[in-house]
């Protein structure tokens, strides 16, 4: 039990690394005193100035690691089903994030085995150091996040960065894989919340004609058409058919 639990915090470890090649992409090594940052070198004599560092580094890994995974996607969906529905506290905001991390788990589990096998495996065994694990943990992570990034993205961040043209997508550097993806994440989850909200717009639309048409203009047609939303998308098991097209939107 033990020897899991060591395992598993490794591998957290080593993908925390991975998450922060984006910030410190060109790091050669960290060496005595001397800490090199791209473009950057930064001499402390004192050990708190290298605390300090990694500890703002470390406050800033979870936000890079979520931006890494479909956790962004799968939270806008949510945001605007729920939108769609009416409910504006329902689930809650603590709900929606706990099912979007644990569904962000379930899919970036092969891509945990992957760096596992690559990096953590042959770190133990001391094949490598450190800073080739990192190398070779952002490997799986890379290839993730190139498989649901636009083309025009890609070559957005690549052009502003000047850097010349890899002669394959897997030689790109994570400060230009990592906030395209990021963009092409919010565009894919804005079409899918988009298509969400027009069956619910339609049912809107049909109610607030319906009142107006006889009469009742005392109560507001929200008032009507939540109810029948909500039973529209319980009856049609809506749960089930959101989170399992989410699901296949990352094995097509």
């Amino acid at each position: 039990m033990k020897r899991r639990t060591g395992r598993s915090l490794r591998l957290g470890s080593v993908l925390l690394m991975a998450g922060s090649e984006s910030l410190l992409a060109g790091v050669a090594a960290a060496q005595g005193n001397v800490l090199r940052f791209p473009g950057v070198t930064v001499r402390s004599e004192s050990t708190p100035i290298t605390i300090i560092l990694l500890l703002t580094l470390l406050t800033l890994l979870p936000a890079i690691l979520l931006s890494m995974t479909p956790f962004v996607r799968i939270l806008i969906i949510f945001h605007f089903l729920r939108q769609a529905l009416g409910t504006q506290t329902a689930p809650t905001n603590q709900t929606l994030i706990g099912l979007s991390l644990f569904l962000t788990y379930f899919l970036m589990q092969p891509v945990m085995m992957a760096v596992n096998q690559q990096a953590i495996v042959p770190y133990e065994h001391g094949k490598v150091n450190v800073w080739q694990a990192l190398d070779k943990g952002a490997a799986p992570l890379r290839n993730f996040m190139l498989n649901y990034t636009r083309e025009k993205d890609l070559a957005l961040f690549l052009e502003m960065s000047k850097e010349p043209r890899p002669g394959r997508p897997e030689d790109l550097s994570m400060r230009i894989v990592v906030p395209a993806y990021i963009l092409s994440e919010l565009k894919t989850g804005f079409q899918i919340g988009a298509v969400l909200f027009l069956p619910f717009l339609v049912i809107d639309l049909v109610t607030a004609s319906v009142t107006t048409s006889i009469g009742m203009l005392q109560l507001p047609p929200v008032v009507i058409s939540t109810p029948l939303k909500i039973l529209l998308f319980v009856v049609a098991d809506g749960w089930n058919l959101v989170v399992g097209a989410m699901l296949r939107s990352f094995h097509v």
